[in-house]
């Protein structure tokens, strides 16, 4: 496991950063259980059952990541007395961009009309959003910036295999956005506590979706051309192997124990890898958020809607602890602790 503790980065942590607004957004269409079982042999408790999802959210024809980030972005607006000239940095973290080129983060800025501002897409899977946070908080942290927009999107559909019933039961489309500034509250408690993250390229056989490639390693690719491909049982074993050592060397860094995490905020893959995770850390599944039962799995937008719903419900308090955790294809994983700050009205 590569391991880099925020104390052991070279450069000292000159500034905090602090989540100041966030947002979210997911399309009007539902794909039920019951839908499903009209495209493929499975039925709603076998589903349950083996994921716990009951629906997920689909985009239209004509609806792509960038409009999931616009909406999710525009709802962060409505909610929070923020505005988004002055941002210096867009970073959208998604595996489903509607161009290779311009950057969705771009289509982002002109829709917004952000000026002089650094955009660019960042694609690490289902640990995107945790990437995604490290790198905002690490770009003010040193002062190149002081406000930025990090955003989870997919349109997971549109790569979806609808007559692969192992793939197309799991997989929905949805956007969750945050905007990141320079904590101007010196003698405030620090927002972003301990990082860790890594990869195993070896692992990327088993979660990929090929543009270009027609081969691994010599052996030809299955699925079809552009459509994402799983084995579903080394993912799970990926995740129960590596989700709690992450855990545990966060709560080495900042000293703290399972009981003292107020909230666990895994990506929302599948209840049954979450119910483990829990398990082996021991923090309590009633300390979870996540949103598989109602969104599915929506890759980079899972972390920011479960947050998002929890702010909405008022289950986050000031100085709550939060444990982000991200894994998935590449295979890539990270993990982030936060202490929660209460957000502007």
């Amino acid at each position: 496991m590569s391991l880099q503790p925020l104390s052991s980065m070279s450069s000292p942590q000159t500034y905090r950063s602090r989540i100041t607004a966030i947002g979210s957004y997911v399309p009007e269409r539902r794909l039920t259980n019951a839908d499903l079982e009209q495209l493929v042999d499975t039925n709603d408790e076998w589903i349950v059952q083996r994921t716990g999802i009951r629906e997920r959210r689909i985009c239209g024809p004509e609806q792509y990541t960038s409009d999931l980030c616009i909406g999710a972005v525009q709802n962060l607006l409505d909610r929070y007395p923020v505005t988004l000239d002055d941002v210096e940095l867009i970073l959208v973290c998604t595996s489903t961009p509607d161009f290779t080129f311009p950057s969705t983060a771009c289509l982002v800025q002109t829709h917004f009309g952000i000026p002089q501002t650094t955009a660019w897409d960042l694609c690490a899977a289902c640990a995107g959003f945790v990437y995604g946070l490290n790198v905002a908080n690490g770009m003010i942290a040193s002062g190149v910036h002081r406000k930025v927009l990090v955003i989870g999107a997919e349109a997971l559909s549109k790569i979806t295999d609808y007559t692969d019933r192992t793939t197309c039961i799991l997989f929905g489309d949805g956007a969750g956005a945050v905007l990141i500034e320079r904590d101007t509250d010196g003698g405030g408690p620090a927002s972003f506590l301990a990082y860790t993250g890594g990869s195993d390229g070896s692992g990327g056989k088993h979660l990929y979706n090929a543009y270009t490639a027609k081969s691994w390693s010599g052996q030809e690719l299955a699925g079809a051309a552009g459509k994402l491909v799983q084995n579903g049982r080394e993912v799970y074993k990926f995740a129960v192997q590596t989700v709690p050592r992450g855990v545990e060397e966060l709560l080495r860094q900042t000293g703290l124990t399972a009981a003292e995490i107020d909230w666990f905020v895994p990506h929302s893959a599948n209840l049954r890898i979450i119910e483990s995770v829990c398990e082996k850390t021991g923090i309590p599944l009633e300390k979870t958020l996540h949103t598989i039962e109602q969104f599915g799995n929506t890759s980079a937008a899972t972390i920011p809607l479960a947050i998002d719903q929890a702010v909405r419900a008022g289950q986050l308090k000031e100085g709550d602890r939060l444990l982000l955790f991200g894994f998935g294809g590449g295979f890539v994983y990270g993990g982030l602790l936060l202490q929660w700050r209460a957000l502007p009205h």
